[in-house]
């Protein structure tokens, strides 16, 4: 029986008489990419912002088994990392020691955590930016500097470690998408347990081990990508007619639309 990385039971979020969440109950496990899909306003990123601790919600969390608000911020720190959709960092720094922020947690020295910095970067593709100033960069180029930040972070981990993405391709083109994602499934591929938010369903499919879908607070769909994305599932969620056809040389489905 597998163990749950992260458990959540009876998750509720509401910001006024509006009801984001309602009573959600999900696991996420190791070695695993599961991706959250579902239309704008549906509590995608909500319920990854809940389970990473930055909103007010009832019910329970757990992380690794142990409450979350249990967890002392260094150690959760070294365990858990968080890829937000945006940050609103403007200090001019260079965005290598935005990335060497993420090395806090390491141990070993800054010429040791310059060395990891650096490494995380060449694997997001802004290691010719690393010496530009942050605010000088564009909305993609940030969005891989956070990233090679958080994996800078998480690096003394090999094993139980939890890496959230809210919309991590939101600003990227086609190559830094595909990278950004192949990375984080390199990542569950080596044992982290990885959450994603995503809209591009084809990426999702490609990518994801599992996909959970969002609708109105709750989950609708939760399985394979062959389980959950149908042309009946991705109708009723997103009122949009899909045909779902086989990729012709890799073992996922590809979305077209029908109408």
């Amino acid at each position: 029986m597998r163990t749950p990385s992260v458990q959540c039971s009876d998750i509720s979020v509401s910001i006024g008489n509006r009801t984001i969440l309602d009573k959600v109950n999900i696991e996420f496990y190791p070695n695993e990419f599961t991706v959250f899909l579902g239309p704008n306003g549906t509590g995608k990123s909500t319920l990854l912002k809940t389970l990473s601790n930055e909103m007010p919600y009832t019910g329970q969390h757990y992380l690794f088994g142990k409450p979350t608000q249990d967890w002392d911020k260094k150690s959760l720190a070294k365990q858990f990392g968080v890829l937000p959709q945006s940050s609103s960092l403007t200090f001019n720094f260079t965005a290598q020691e935005v990335v060497e922020l993420g090395g806090l947690t390491l141990s070993g020295g800054q010429k040791a955590i310059s060395h990891i910095a650096r490494e995380k970067m060449n694997l997001t593709g802004v290691l010719p930016l690393a010496d530009r100033l942050y605010p000088s960069l564009s909305g993609g180029e940030k969005q891989r500097v956070h990233f090679a930040r958080v994996l800078t972070q998480l690096d003394s981990v090999k094993h139980n470690k939890v890496l959230f993405l809210d919309e991590p391709t939101s600003a990227l083109d086609l190559s830094h998408q595909h990278n950004t994602l192949k990375l984080a499934k390199e990542q569950a591929d080596s044992g982290a347990c990885v959450v994603a938010v995503l809209h591009d369903l084809n990426l999702a499919a490609q990518y994801a081990d599992r996909i959970v879908v969002l609708n109105h607070g709750n989950i609708v769909a939760d399985g394979t990508p062959w389980e959950v994305l149908n042309s009946q599932t991705i109708e009723e969620v997103y009122r949009w007619k899909t045909q779902i056809v086989p990729h012709p040389t890799q073992q996922h489905p590809v979305i077209l639309s029908a109408a």
